[in-house]
């Protein structure tokens, strides 16, 4: 059964450590990312871009196939189900569909609207139980078609937004999606803490967790971070699995292209790397 982020995010602030939120993008990578967080008794927090989303052929379709596979592999860890830098439109469509947390993107709107369209949704959402994120200060880099600067936060705009009564605050700390660049100049941490102490409980969010230093990982979960999203290092690392696997030409024994052997490698890779995340972040047997 899926369940709301917002207990094991409160949970994860208290405790000091930070669960993972790992971006699906088909059945195998949601296969992988479940069983290993059952396998580590961690929870986790499954991610889904309104790109992935529409791959996926819609929302419904996700929530289909997360459920089924919660009740055929037998997860026990909790579980939520987390729209990724939605929009106000696709908010709402994936309330409909059963999700269980959203995030709403709304850092590209000036601030008295990214607070009423997020006080909107913060009563939606809470009608049904769901948790919801909201986002002050652009996330560097490009994800699904979403490009960000990199910017710091206004630690007072996060406080306006956390007041709202969302669940979970991703602020612009310098990081970005993707890779990052050799002349990156790293997270401020002056920023983080200086909204930590506005924002108090909140557990805070940090995007672009591919390609952070583990010191800085660290130190981030020490100054309120309790959510930390991986995605482009599961695209990396199940990219070359499947690339090594087609080059060996494994794919051409056999009965030939049998696409369960040829999505396997890329599978164990995800499997690796989650599991490898959770033990950085400190989830593992925390469910």
């Amino acid at each position: 059964m899926l369940v709301s982020a917002k207990e094991m995010l409160n949970k994860a602030k208290a405790g000091h450590y930070a669960v993972g939120q790992f971006n699906i993008n088909n059945l195998e990578w949601t296969k992988s990312i479940l069983a290993t967080a059952q396998e580590l008794n961690s929870p986790v927090i499954l991610g889904v871009s309104e790109g992935a989303g529409k791959y996926m052929t819609g929302y419904k379709t996700v929530v289909g196939m997360v459920n089924g596979m919660l009740e055929e592999m037998k997860i026990t860890v909790p579980v939520a189900l987390h729209l990724d830098h939605g929009s106000y439109e696709g908010c709402l469509k994936c309330v409909e569909a059963g999700f269980s947390s959203i995030m709403f993107d709304g850092s590209h709107y000036a601030i008295d609207e990214n607070v009423a369209k997020t006080k909107e949704l913060v009563k939606i959402a809470h009608d049904k139980g769901m948790s919801i994120e909201a986002e002050v200060g652009a996330i560097g880099g490009e994800e699904d078609g979403v490009i960000g600067k990199g910017e710091c936060a206004d630690p007072q705009e996060c406080k306006s937004i956390a007041d709202l009564g969302v669940d979970m605050l991703a602020a612009g700390i310098g990081n970005i999606h993707g890779k990052y660049p050799e002349n990156w100049e790293g997270l401020s941490f002056d920023t983080l803490d200086a909204i930590q102490k506005l924002t108090g409980d909140m557990p805070l969010v940090l995007h672009g967790g591919t390609g952070i230093p583990e010191d800085m990982i660290k130190k981030a979960i020490s100054l309120g971070v309790a959510k930390i999203n991986v995605n482009t290092e599961c695209q990396l690392s199940f990219a070359a699995a499947t690339r090594k696997y087609v080059e060996a030409g494994k794919d051409l024994e056999g009965k030939g292209f049998d696409p369960r052997k040829l999505l396997a490698p890329g599978a164990e890779a995800i499997k690796a790397t989650v599991k490898e995340k959770m033990e950085l972040f400190g989830s593992v047997g925390k469910a």
